[in-house]
């Protein structure tokens, strides 16, 4: 299965920002137990790259990989080379979705308003991830002219929330803190924790 694929099925992208390089597979092992099989690592946590082709290598087959806070075409070259399956961007940079499509790499720019959004859509972006999420009735507006394009909410989705963004017709979401405290001590309650908030923001998802 293509990695366009892998995410437009399983949809929830979880992102791993500042989080301790050598907890790293175990809040991965976490996250998978709970049913998550994606997972952004973006570039401006500490040894991001050496992250991504670790976790591609022990994860691999089981969770798809990818760079987030991807700013210009060397962070794209950087992340591609480490291993990354895909690149997300806060902003938008046409560059930066070149880059991932010479590449054959999933390109999931950032936008928020509907001429950034058609711009990356144009410009062959796969899926245009929606930053900042102002709510669920701001992604229903978005979509009811541009129905067309595949978006990614990301930023304030929840279990309470999320089944509203998914009526929406968004085909993926991004997931940080409501997931994933890079201010939270790493150990086995908060590993158990994780799993668990995983496993119901699936289920909410898919209720």
């Amino acid at each position: 299965m293509s990695a366009l694929s892998q995410i437009l099925e399983r949809k929830i992208v979880a992102i791993l920002r500042g989080m301790p390089p050598k907890d790293i597979e175990a809040i991965a092992s976490a996250l998978h137990n709970g049913g998550i099989r994606i997972l952004e690592v973006t570039l401006n946590s500490e040894n991001a790259l050496a992250v991504i082709e670790q976790l591609s290598h022990a994860f691999k087959g089981r969770l798809l990989i990818g760079a987030g806070t991807v700013l210009d075409t060397k962070d794209a070259r950087n992340a591609i080379d480490a291993g990354a399956a895909f690149l997300i961007s806060p902003s938008l940079d046409i560059t930066v979705i070149k880059a991932a499509k010479n590449a054959g790499v999933v390109s999931i720019p950032g936008a928020f308003t509907p001429t950034e959004i058609l711009r990356a859509h144009n410009n062959g972006a796969d899926i245009v991830k929606i930053f900042p999420t102002l709510n669920a009735g701001y992604i229903k507006n978005i979509l009811a002219p541009l129905n067309h394009i595949r978006v990614m909410p990301t930023g304030g989705i929840d279990a309470t929330n999320i089944k509203s963004f998914a009526a929406t017709g968004a085909v993926a979401f991004g997931i940080g803190s409501a997931l994933v405290n890079s201010k939270a001590t790493i150990n086995e309650s908060y590993l158990q924790d994780l799993t668990i908030k995983a496993n119901k923001l699936v289920m909410a998802m898919n209720s």
